[in-house]
């Protein structure tokens, strides 16, 4: 596809963050959180408001979710070794079969670059990127000690060390060099990962003192425990804090949380800033994406191991040549869909067996969004929305439970109203939809539950 402006093959400069729920911009309409940068990228491009992940097997789902991104599949097909009932929680292995989003650009003939957390396979790594500086292989560590390696010491088989600074500032700076001294010859693709704000949630001190914790809202959906058991009340995340949640406990982890994205947000101005500087800025499509949500007190949990939408919806902002600014996008839209529509807006084939589904009709006003989206949490919780209606399924010990919600009404998910006799008509209409999804994509969790009930 060749861009409005006249642009075929523009820089892709793609931001993946962690655990930064969908309404924690400003830009968006979050009153508390100053994200200036961020604001800016939304006034100039468009921001998908209804991006969802399709979830993970296993707690750590920052590495599932990262897997759809670079393979353009669904949690079945992302992961060669998919699994329900957890594992070590360190790294999904990508299919040797799948050809990973810059991959892709590589062989069209970008040049493809990678700093901060990689949260999958090493070989998947290194036939992806023929550069990389500052690369933290893992899942989580403390911001001020960080491992990195670049990539030619991890092809050589070099330890880590630990990189000088917060792991925003090495990260975003790995990426502002990479802008600046950079040949002209080709494009670019370059993979930006950071860490922030996932925990622990220790901001520099400048930023943290932009918050008064005492005078932070809690969500709307606050609540001081769960009020039953969802399959996954004991994994590490809701251990953060003491259970029942106190609200001023809660507001505590809020306030870091709100400076690690401040301070975040001001690390990637400096990207975009070197990008201003060296003329590259309009040729250069950035995307801005999370790899999931988090609770942090929202229905009294605090971590991404469950379906609700401050867990599974994600900020999803597109902004350069060729994206409409000023917009907000209300398609259904899976953040692996990413994979699809950057290939179009650069004119990169994508094979067609991917799952992802280019957003450009979306963007350009051709076409809408997915009818529906589902969602996947191991092997005790699957939800499915049709925008409006979602229902969340739980099997726990052997035993089964709904909720619904809706979203147009009630988008915070405070009533449930599975119980309510003129919903049962809609609940089974969505449990069908579920199903239907579930057996196309090969859900071990749906065929047990037939097992269970006897149907072949």
């Amino acid at each position: 596809m060749s861009l409005g402006d006249g642009i075929s093959h523009p820089n892709i400069l793609f931001v993946v963050v962690d655990d930064h729920r969908a309404d924690a911009i400003g830009a968006l309409g979050h009153a508390t959180v100053q994200t200036p940068v961020l604001d800016g990228l939304v006034r100039r491009g468009t921001a998908f408001t209804r991006a969802t992940i399709q979830g993970g097997l296993m707690p750590a789902v920052c590495a599932p979710s990262r897997a759809c991104l670079l393979t353009g599949h669904g949690v079945f097909r992302a992961d060669a070794d998919p699994r329900l009932d957890g594992g070590p929680d360190f790294a999904v292995r990508l299919p040797a079969e799948a050809c990973t989003l810059p991959e892709r650009f590589r062989a069209a003939g970008y040049e493809t670059f990678v700093t901060g957390k990689w949260h999958n396979d090493l070989p998947a790594l290194l036939r992806s990127f023929e550069r990389g500086r500052k690369i933290f292989h893992g899942g989580m560590c403390d911001h001020t000690a960080v491992p990195v390696r670049d990539l030619e010491e991890i092809r050589r088989g070099e330890p880590a060390r630990v990189g000088g600074g917060f792991s925003s500032e090495i990260f975003c700076g790995a990426a502002e060099q990479f802008v600046r001294e950079r040949g002209r010859e080709r494009p670019f693709f370059a993979w930006v990962a950071l860490t922030s704000p996932h925990d622990p949630r220790t901001p520099p001190a400048e930023y943290r003192a932009r918050y008064d914790a005492a005078q932070i809202p809690l969500p709307k959906n606050f609540r001081s425990d769960h009020g039953f058991d969802n399959g996954e009340l004991e994994v590490r995340d809701e251990k953060l804090a003491p259970k029942p949640l106190a609200p001023d406990v809660v507001r505590e982890h809020l306030a870091n949380y709100y400076g690690m994205i401040s301070h975040h947000d001001a690390c990637l101005g400096r990207v975009l800033a070197a990008l201003r500087e060296t003329g590259q800025e309009g040729n250069t499509l950035v995307v801005y994406v999370s790899d999931h949500g988090l609770a942090l007190g929202s229905h009294g949990l605090l971590g991404k191991q469950n379906l609700y939408e401050p867990s599974v919806r994600v900020p999803l902002i597109l902004a350069g040549p060729g994206v409409p600014a000023g917009r907000r996008g209300a398609s259904l839209a899976y953040s692996f869909d990413l994979y699809a529509t950057l290939g179009e807006l650069a004119g990169v084939s994508v094979p067609p067996e991917i799952e992802s589904r280019s957003l450009v009709p979306a963007l350009t006003g051709a076409g809408d969004g997915r009818e529906v989206l589902c969602s996947v949490y191991m092997g005790c919780q699957r939800m499915v929305t049709d925008g409006r209606w979602k229902l969340i399924m739980y099997r726990v010990n052997g035993a089964e439970r709904v909720q619904l919600f809706d979203l147009e009404n009630d988008p915070d998910e405070c009533r449930d109203v599975a119980g309510e006799p003129a919903h049962a008509a809609r609940i089974a209409g969505l449990c069908a939809r579920l199903e239907a999804w579930q057996a196309e994509n090969g859900d071990r969790w749906w065929a047990e539950r037939r097992r269970a009930a006897g149907v072949a």
